[in-house]
């Protein structure tokens, strides 16, 4: 519509390349796709935090992010596990705004397994498995009748890309993840508080590196048979649960919005593996 009324103007430039971008990212929806409210953007460079709303239920609660409703690629054809590419219609819902910390699980768990206790309160609480994470969701919901959750793998793909298509949320040059991950490079060995790198373009932050994030899924071999709804998957391998994001102890190919190792549901041997939470609108 700029371009229409002002096609010499002075952002007429600026309007030209946003079209060539979209161009790139139009995703091919069959005619029976249901179609969100909205549809995330694609990224700028340097991508733009949005003033998504933020929510807490109590005062030593996670702070929750308000992600969109909208319909992404899931997958890559360049990580095995992750073909094929797929397109997902996700809901709106709500995404803890960092890993659960420390201080966060303390409040409500009463301890504090983390190998890294001596990072503080701050720091992603670690040590923890997929069944130690379903029973802080479990308290956190009875202590404030709230309905708390994991996130399922496609919403914390969706999540993590936050409009972008590509290998990171800000881009293909690894060189930047400096700037938004504490990974194998920079980590110095060990965990670090959360939030001190940039968000993403949702206003999440540490959704790569610091530590592993499970999420709710059974693991599957690839995508064969995957839900489009953005729901869990929860059949396959459930004594095992995929695990998003890589940790302090990862390299870059393993830092990507669409890798997806796994490990054991109920076992916590892992100080490089915590958790975010997810919870309805």
């Amino acid at each position: 519509a700029y371009l229409d009324k002002f096609p010499t103007g002075v952002f007429a430039g600026i309007a030209r390349a946003r079209l060539a971008r979209l161009d790139k990212t139009t995703i091919a929806i069959s005619a029976n796709t249901p179609l969100p409210q909205s549809v995330p953007p694609p990224p700028s460079d340097p991508p733009l935090v949005k003033l998504s709303k933020v929510l807490k239920d109590c005062d030593d609660c996670p702070e929750m992010v308000e992600i969109p409703p909208g319909i992404f690629k899931m997958g890559s054809s360049d990580v095995e596990n992750a073909k094929p590419v797929h397109v997902v219609n996700v809901r709106g819902f709500l995404l803890g705004k960092t890993e659960v910390t420390q201080g966060q699980w303390r409040a409500v768990m009463g301890d504090n397994p983390s190998k890294n206790s001596d990072c503080g309160n701050s720091c992603p609480v670690e040590l923890v498995s997929w069944a130690d994470a379903q029973e802080f969701t479990k308290r956190l919901s009875q202590k404030t009748g709230k309905k708390y959750r994991l996130p399922s793998e496609a919403e914390w793909e969706y999540a993590a890309r936050a409009g972008s298509t590509t290998e990171w949320s800000f881009g293909e040059d690894e060189n930047q993840l400096d700037e938004y991950s504490w990974y194998l490079s920079n980590s110095v060995g060990k965990t670090h508080p959360a939030a001190e790198k940039r968000p993403n373009a949702f206003g999440l932050f540490d959704m790569y590196g610091n530590v592993s994030e499970w999420t709710q899924d059974c693991v599957n071999n690839n995508y064969v048979g995957a839900p489009t709804d953005g729901l869990a998957w929860t059949e396959g391998s459930c004594t095992r649960r995929v695990i998003r994001g890589g940790s302090w102890y990862s390299s870059p190919i393993d830092l990507r919005s669409a890798s997806r190792p796994w490990n054991s549901a109920f076992v916590s041997l892992s100080d490089d593996i915590g958790f975010r939470i997810a919870k309805e609108p």
